[in-house]
């Protein structure tokens, strides 16, 4: 199995929905931005982006199956199967905040084997592939080695009402007794940027498979630890998630537990 044909054949369609959405993005107008569910907006701009890129993976590889944020899953009696996030940071992207992607990701038999996520307006292209590493623009990344002092927390939720709550209930302790703890509105690049040695760790409770099956990806190849919040490996089942340097993994862990 070659992953990176894989990505050969799907990055040129992410691209492609990557400069679509930055046109989209520049005259996109906030009230053309429609509630979907609660907390949740959907655009024109994921639709036409998802579009782009269902489309090349079915051309691709027509037996393979795909579930998307938008259309759902198609139910393909496959051991593949592509999970997508046409534009993660809806919100950010409604009101012109550059912090939005677009997530691919591959799984084959239940193992995620390869992620993608393009920040458009950063012009930054993450690849990971399992066993092989990870890449921001062809450079290779390894999460960060701080490990106290000026340690910097993310988190992101789900939609529903107790995800949500428990997450403000962790960042107001992050926030309270340790240097910072933000939300950047996009969790792929969230997790991206754990990979990238930006930030030490993210915190998701109720994250949904297509917002973090490609930022797990490349927490694990760029060396961090990504568990689910009883300290287990996460897996694509598992509801909630916790990825770090690894360094501070077991000092959340603690946190989340006495929440």
């Amino acid at each position: 199995m070659d992953i990176k044909n894989y990505q050969t054949a799907i990055e040129p369609a992410i691209r492609e929905a990557g400069k679509l959405l930055r046109n989209k993005f520049a005259t996109f107008a906030r009230t053309d931005a429609r509630i979907k569910a609660a907390h949740e907006l959907v655009t024109d701009a994921d639709l036409a982006s998802e579009q782009l890129i269902v489309a090349a993976i079915r051309q691709h590889f027509p037996d393979q199956a795909i579930l998307s944020e938008e259309a759902g899953e198609d139910h393909k009696d496959s051991d593949w199967l592509w999970i997508i996030d046409p534009l993660d940071g809806t919100t950010n992207f409604s009101f012109h905040n550059p912090i939005w992607s677009i997530s691919v990701a591959l799984a084959y038999r239940q193992q995620i084997v390869l992620g993608m996520i393009y920040a458009p307006q950063l012009e930054e292209f993450f690849v990971a592939r399992a066993g092989e590493g990870a890449w921001l623009n062809d450079k290779p990344l390894v999460v960060s080695s701080i490990s106290s002092g000026k340690v910097i927390h993310a988190f992101c939720h789900g939609y529903q009402a107790a995800d949500i709550e428990r997450a403000v209930k962790y960042f107001s302790y992050q926030k309270l007794n340790n240097f910072d703890c933000r939300q950047l509105g996009s969790a792929a690049l969230e997790l991206a940027f754990v990979a990238a040695g930006r930030m030490e760790s993210i915190t998701i409770p109720g994250g949904r498979l297509w917002d973090v099956a490609a930022g797990v990806a490349l927490v694990r190849e760029a060396k961090g630890r990504v568990s689910d919040w009883q300290g287990q490996d996460w897996t694509m089942r598992s509801k909630d998630l916790l990825a770090s340097n690894n360094l501070v993994h077991e000092q959340i862990l603690e946190v989340i537990k006495n929440l």
